[in-house]
C-alpha cells in the first residue's frame, strides 16, 4: 500500500463495505488509493492533470480527466468517494455536476480534512443529499447520504468575471485569484513597466490573468499558458477569447507538454497541495526553467518571502536577483546565460 493521505485512511476504516460496489473517485485526489482499493470495479475522475497521470498506468481508461465528469464514464458506478477540497466554491461545482448525471439512490461518501471545510456539506448540499457523519479520525471527516434528486447543471452560471487593467479575467470556482487579482500577482505585474517582446510562458497560469495583462500592453508578445488544472485551463481559454488574444494554452504537469523555448518564463507559482505546503512542483519548475529558455532569456516569479527559492534559482541559473519586495513577497528574476 502507497503512503496514503489522512482522508484516504479514513475511507480504508471503511473498505470492507466497498467490496460489492461499483466505485467512482473524484475531488481533491492526492495519492493513489483507487488503484488499491477492494471494489466490484472503480473509476477515477479527477481535475488535475499530473494525477490522472500517475493513474492511468494502472487504471487506463478507467480514469479520467477533465473539468467535468462523463455521463457514460459514470454510468455503471453506485457509488461517489468525494475529496472535499479547500475551497468550497470548488465543492460546490464539482458536487454538482456529478450529481446532474449519476442517478438517484446513488451511495455518496463526503471525506475531508475537517479545516478544509467538510463540515459545512450537509448545508451546502441541502435538499439534494442528506448527510450523516460516519467516521472521525486523523483530523478528518467521513460523510454518508444517498442522492435524493438529480440536480440541473449548466457551467455557463458558474462563470465569474472581474478587470485588472484594461484585461478582463473570466474564472471558474477552484482556480487561484477566482474573485480578485491577488496581491502577489499584482506585485509581479508592476515589475513590467518597459515594454517586453518575444515569445512568453506563464507556467501554473490559473486564471491567465498574468498573460492577459501583458498582453494587453505588448501586442507582439507571443504568448503559451500552462497549468495542470482543468478549471485553469478552461478559465485561460476565456480570458485569451475575452481579450482578443491570440495564446496557446497547454495542459502540462510543469514542462512536461512543453516542446519549444522562450525568452519569458514568469508564475506564480503553487505552494500548496490541497491544504498541505509543498513547493515541489516550484522545485521543478526553476530547476528545468533554463532548459525552456533562450540564451538571455529571464525567468521571473512571485513567492512569499519565507519560501526558500533563493538556492534554488542559485543552482539552476548560477545567480538571481531580487527585483521587488514588500514585506510578505519578494519577485525573483533569473537570466540564462
Amino acid at each position: 500500500m502507497s503512503v496514503l493521505t489522512p482522508a484516504s485512511e479514513v475511507i480504508l476504516r471503511h473498505q470492507e463495505q466497498f467490496q460489492s460496489h461499483h466505485l467512482l473517485f473524484a475531488g481533491d485526489l492526492q495519492d493513489t488509493l483507487a488503484t488499491e482499493i477492494e471494489a466490484a470495479s472503480v473509476r477515477v475522475h479527477t481535475n488535475q492533470y499530473h494525477h490522472w497521470q500517475s493513474l492511468i498506468r494502472t487504471l487506463g481508461d478507467h480514469a479520467s480527466f477533465g473539468l467535468t465528469a462523463d455521463s457514460t464514464f459514470v454510468k455503471e458506478c453506485d457509488t461517489l468517494i468525494y475529496y472535499w477540497p479547500k475551497s468550497k466554491q470548488e465543492a460546490r461545482f464539482q458536487l454538482r455536476s456529478l450529481f446532474s448525471i449519476l442517478p438517484v439512490g446513488t451511495n455518496i461518501f463526503i471525506v475531508g480534512e475537517n479545516r478544509s471545510g467538510v463540515r459545512s456539506v450537509d448545508k451546502l448540499m441541502e435538499g439534494i443529499v442528506t448527510f450523516r457523519k460516519v467516521d472521525t479520525a486523523r483530523r478528518c471527516s467521513l460523510f454518508y447520504g444517498q442522492l435524493e434528486q438529480q440536480v440541473q447543471f449548466d457551467q455557463n452560471n458558474w462563470w465569474h468575471s472581474y478587470q485588472v487593467g484594461d484585461a478582463i479575467i473570466n474564472t471558474l470556482p477552484g482556480v487561484f485569484s477566482q474573485d480578485d487579482l491577488d496581491v502577489g500577482s499584482r506585485l509581479l505585474l508592476s515589475t513590467f513597466d518597459t515594454p517586453i517582446s518575444g515569445s512568453l510562458l506563464d507556467i501554473a497560469c490559473g486564471s491567465g490573468v498574468l498573460a492577459a495583462v501583458l498582453g494587453k500592453n505588448n501586442p507582439d508578445l507571443s504568448l503559451t499558458l500552462s497549468d495542470v488544472n482543468a478549471a485553469a485551463i478552461t478559465s485561460s481559454k476565456a480570458t485569451l477569447k475575452a481579450n482578443k488574444l491570440e495564446g496557446n494554452v497547454v495542459t502540462s504537469n510543469v514542462y512536461s507538454a512543453i516542446e519549444e523555448k522562450f525568452n519569458w518564463i514568469i508564475s506564480n507559482p503553487p505552494f500548496h497541495d490541497g491544504l498541505k505546503t509543498s513547493i515541489a512542483a516550484a522545485d521543478d519548475m526553476i530547476r528545468m526553467a533554463p532548459s525552456y529558455l533562450k540564451s538571455g532569456g529571464k525567468f521571473r516569479i512571485v513567492a512569499n518571502a519565507f519560501l526558500p527559492y533563493a538556492d534554488l534559482l542559485d543552482s539552476a541559473f548560477g545567480s538571481h536577483e531580487v527585483i521587488a519586495q514588500t514585506g510578505k513577497f519578494k519577485i525573483y528574476q533569473a537570466t540564462k546565460k
